[in-house]
């Protein structure tokens, strides 16, 4: 046994967490994004990783160095290999609400009390971003810390400082080094810039210092504002279109906004369901869209979140006014032309908009995309939602209504912190 084991015996713990860049929340997080199923990424990823590495695949080229035997073992029938797997994806079709079946997948916060450190990708829309966050704010856990960073999703995790900041947290709860980890605020975030990061050390999540600002929807003139219109108004769009898209004015200084993001939206659909896909964006004076490297795509927007109407049940005990928490255990229709107020999860973000610099939201009833994208990847990464089953056209297909102003405050919530 060598130093290294025997430290990591001592006290004052003999156990510590990482979660780099993952998911806590099997439904929300991962299989359905508002209660959308997102069948693109394991549609690829079962195939790739998994039947190729399954036990017995004899069709597998990968070798061990050392043996050069296969690294899946002796060979077995068709029969038997199917007989020992099962699709997630299949799984997860068969289960379209937060059932137990789902529940006790995700993970139970209340039994996290060792040492963690949870570290969030603000470009991992679809699956390496809300779980970090939320991991953080609910495990039980007295000592423990909220990373955020950017970039793809294995380079931070690689990078010397990376590295070193996973050393030093493990020596000390696993070694029992006392190198002033502990005197480390309980947030380090990496303050996304239209030309890099900054690093932030804070106390909390979200700020204690956030002025939740609303901002407008106007659907007679597109547009975001801080103030509300006294007429109503109305925005309708082919749901499989590329949708509306609402603006700001440009900003007369440089803003920030970090934090979790909501919209809530007065809807109407002409069928008795509506998916809605909120994307924001950031666009420069001369009106072109600025991106960033993501977990899975190389030019996210700046913030995205979903929605299926009939999903539009929340939780009052998990919900703040700017997080809705759906309970996704029940499917509640709309009647076609009824208006509807829905609370969309917008995942959390951290932007700072130079001066002369717009935001827009773009609503839609499909994933959002950039045709004129020559990487493989759109915007939206792997983690798509196109499965016919899920999102039969003739349901989903329909006609889509925005209503804002008068009686109908559909707004944008951003949290804006002070300079």
């Amino acid at each position: 046994m060598n130093q290294w084991q025997v430290a990591a015996l001592q006290p004052p713990h003999l156990a510590a967490i990482i979660p780099w860049e993952g998911a806590s929340d099997a439904y929300r997080d991962s299989r359905y994004h508002g209660g959308i199923l997102s069948n693109v990424f394991p549609s690829a990823w079962w195939p790739r990783q998994v039947l190729s590495n399954q036990h017995g695949n004899g069709a597998s080229a990968y070798r061990d160095p050392d043996t050069g035997e296969r690294t899946t073992g002796p060979a077995l029938s068709e029969a038997v290999l199917a007989g020992n797997r099962v699709s997630p994806l299949e799984l997860a079709e068969r289960h379209p609400l937060e059932d137990a079946w789902f529940k006790q997948q995700t993970a139970d916060f209340s039994r996290i009390t060792v040492p963690l450190l949870s570290a969030g990708n603000w470009g991992g829309m679809g699956l390496h971003l809300r779980g970090n966050v939320e991991g953080f704010l609910r495990s039980a856990s007295k000592e423990k810390w909220l990373e955020m960073h950017g970039g793809t999703h294995y380079e931070s995790f690689y990078l010397p400082e990376g590295v070193a900041m996973q050393r030093r947290f493990f020596d000390r709860y696993l070694k029992g080094i006392d190198n002033g980890w502990d005197d480390e605020p309980r947030v380090q975030l990496a303050i996304r810039r239209i030309d890099g990061f900054a690093t932030r050390k804070e106390h909390e999540w979200p700020l204690a210092r956030t002025q939740w600002t609303r901002y407008y929807l106007d659907a007679t003139n597109r547009s975001l504002a801080p103030s509300r219109t006294t007429g109503e108004t109305r925005a309708t769009y082919a749901a499989l279109s590329d949708g509306v898209t609402f603006t700001t004015a440009p900003f007369e200084s440089e803003t920030e906004f970090t934090g979790p993001l909501m919209a809530r939206l007065w809807i109407a659909s002409s069928t008795t369901d509506m998916d809605i896909f909120a994307t924001l964006r950031l666009f420069d004076p001369s009106g072109k869209e600025i991106t960033f490297p993501g977990a899975s795509d190389p030019a996210v927007p700046i913030a995205q979140g979903w929605l299926r109407a009939s999903h539009r049940k929340l939780d009052p005990e998990r919900s703040t006014p700017y997080r809705p928490y759906h309970t996704h255990d029940e499917i509640q229709k709309l009647e076609p032309g009824k208006r509807y107020a829905v609370d969309v999860e917008i995942w959390p973000t951290s932007i700072v908009c130079p001066k002369g610099y717009r935001l827009t939201l773009t609503l839609q009833g499909r994933d959002f995309a950039r045709p004129e994208s020559k990487h493989f990847f759109k915007g939206s990464g792997p983690f798509q939602h196109t499965d016919p089953r899920d999102r039969n056209p003739v349901e989903f297909g329909g006609e889509n209504t925005i209503v804002s102003g008068g009686d109908y405050e559909s707004y944008l919530s951003l949290p804006v912190i002070p300079s």
